[in-house]
């Protein structure tokens, strides 16, 4: 899975830039190869890499609670009224 997401990340890069290195007379296919770059590196490459990356970790550590502010900042977790 590594090797494909770097593949088509390098795909979409070396795409840009030669839409970039055509000349000024083939305008319309100079926008379509940068553009075609563009939404595979974030329609395609990225929700990959997020994907592989993010496999196996739970996402509660991540998200900014209550229980996560109070540990951030040092103090005791609250206490309910029935414990």
């Amino acid at each position: 899975m590594k090797y494909i997401i770097t593949l088509i990340t390098l795909t979409a890069i070396a795409s840009i830039i030669y839409g970039f290195t055509l000349e000024t007379t083939q305008e319309v296919l100079s926008h379509k190869y940068i553009g075609a770059g563009t939404a595979t590196l974030f329609l395609v490459s990225m929700p990959l890499f997020l994907y592989k990356e993010s496999k196996g970790k739970k996402m509660n550590d991540y998200m900014l609670t209550e229980e996560n502010v109070r540990k951030m900042q040092g103090k005791e977790p609250k206490k309910s009224e029935n414990q």
